[in-house]
């Protein structure tokens, strides 16, 4: 059938020339961006390869897996551990609603690991019929781009092949960071946290990121100890403050011992476990160390500079509106880009990749009003903008609606931990820029809301919605009144 493709910036009907390549695509990298890319250009009619390393639990250079990072080693089993993890305090909550549990209760960690590793590999099986029964051609090894056109394939056995593409889509995503100080090899990143054989009883973390606390949570919950150092005040840069205070006030009560402004300065192995030295003088000693201190784009073997493909300083792929690289033949999408890297977005830069090149839908991916979750526990969902991003944004005031409360089941159960919930609003306009929630269930709720702000809702509209009773959700449709108002250039008030 006929192709249209984006050719210099036009949608061109699709020549015979296209004839003398392998493959209108190949796509490097079998991740969530990868994959999706994949199957919608087959959808239009294109041609099209993708390869990708052996599957393993824990990544190298030499394997990986169909599904990528987030299926195999990131957002799905770090999801399981924290549904895991989560079963404490429920058992603890649960005896005030009349079960009858014994004191001491086991947990097999082993059991909870093998049940992961089930299920990662069931969904790599999958993706890859997914990935077949799109019509997409599926090589097993390391892909090299060599030419505008052209990617080198290094079987598992060493052998090399080479394909001929009309265009190729890098999508290798990234890989876990390391800081480097003296012993840093004996610390360990989310990868090898997902898989270790023995639950750890003394767990260091560094980092204040998502997978920082969300690895403290789980540790924690499954009855490590478990101390979390990192260099700002706050945990999760880039967040709502307010929010951000919140879930520290929240792992603090859950026995999670927070080290703010404070960094590593050296590991070293003893026979008591590792020794942890801090920048302050302090000294630990921990069964494992967790390196959380952030993922950098997978692009150091894929020979880019080499054709002429742009990176930036961390090595991520440079790309225009529409994911093309400074190559016009060769694309980008995914973390490798470093754009907004989360496993929903990749998606959407895959689809609109496809609508581009082979949909003859010129699509730009719309970064506008992505939901996104912590999965701590409890966890943390956003969407729209922080009071801080509405305040340096906004041409006037800005109206801030919070409401912060004992959840039903902590009243019965009487867990000390409040839901926070926060609206902020354009005062002129009404409109509701963003909406945050740290709370039971906070992802679940706010993929509703997303739905809302991307069709542009108004505070009015919200307070015109009936509410579900009685849940927590129902708070987002009943506050009336305004916490505060930032003036136009004003600065950010908390009630923290």
């Amino acid at each position: 059938m006929a192709r249209k493709m984006l050719i210099d910036g036009e949608v061109n009907a699709s020549t015979t020339e296209e004839a003398q390549y392998d493959f209108d695509l190949f796509v490097i990298g079998a991740g969530s961006g990868g994959v999706r890319a994949s199957r919608t250009s087959a959808g239009f009619g294109a041609k099209v390869a993708i390869c990708e390393l052996p599957f393993h639990p824990i990544s190298s250079e030499a394997i990986g897996g169909v599904g990528g990072t987030c299926v195999i080693r990131g957002c799905v089993p770090k999801k399981i551990l924290v549904y895991g993890a989560a079963f404490s305090g429920e058992l603890e909550d649960a005896r005030n609603f009349g079960w009858e549990l014994n004191e001491h209760i086991d947990f097999n960690w082993k059991k909870l690991l093998h049940k992961k590793t089930q299920e990662i590999t069931r969904l790599n099986g999958v993706y890859k019929r997914l990935l077949a029964n799109s019509g997409v051609t599926l090589f097993e090894g390391e892909g090299k781009v060599v030419g505008h056109n052209d990617v080198e394939l290094t079987e598992p056995d060493g052998t090399k092949r080479r394909f001929s593409a009309k265009h190729i889509l890098i999508a290798t995503g990234s890989r876990a960071h390391r800081l480097a100080i003296p012993g840093q090899e004996l610390a360990i990143t989310s990868d090898e946290a997902l898989s270790l054989d023995e639950l750890p009883k003394r767990v260091v973390v560094l980092g204040a990121g998502y997978i920082a606390v969300e690895f403290a949570s789980i540790w924690r919950g499954m009855g490590a100890s478990v101390d979390l150092f990192y260099r700002k005040e706050l945990p999760l840069r880039g967040f709502d403050n307010e929010m951000r205070a919140v879930v520290a006030k929240n792992l603090e009560g859950r026995g999670i011992k927070l080290h703010p402004s404070t960094n590593l300065s050296e590991l070293s192995k003893t026979e008591d476990g590792i020794r942890v030295l801090t920048d302050h003088g302090e000294e630990l000693i921990a069964d494992v160390v967790l390196f959380a201190t952030g993922r950098l784009p997978n692009t150091k073997r894929l020979n880019l500079e080499a054709v002429g493909v742009e990176l930036d300083k961390t090595g991520a792929v440079k790309v225009d509106e529409y994911s093309r690289t400074s190559v016009p033949s060769i694309w980008a999408v995914g973390d490798v880009t470093n754009r907004m890297n989360l496993t929903p977005v990749a998606l959407m830069e895959g689809t609109c990749f496809s609508k581009t090149v082979f949909g003859g839908q010129p699509t730009k991916p719309d970064y506008n009003h992505v939901p996104c979750a912590v999965f701590c526990i409890p966890p943390l969902s956003v969407v729209g903008l922080s009071e801080e991003q509405a305040v340096e944004q906004a041409n006037g005031d800005i109206l801030v609606f919070t409401s912060t409360f004992n959840p039903m089941k902590n009243s019965i159960s009487g867990r000390q931990e409040k839901t926070i919930m926060k609206l902020v609003v354009d005062s002129e306009t009404d409109k509701v820029l963003g909406a945050l929630m740290c709370g039971p269930d906070a992802p679940e709720i706010m993929q509703g809301i997303s739905v809302a702000l991307k069709c542009g809702a108004t505070k009015a509209q919200f307070d015109s919605t009936v509410g579900i009773h009685p849940s927590a959700a129902e708070e987002f449709v009943t506050m009336r009144s305004s916490t505060r108002r930032i003036t136009a250039g004003g600065k950010p008030k908390t009630n923290l």
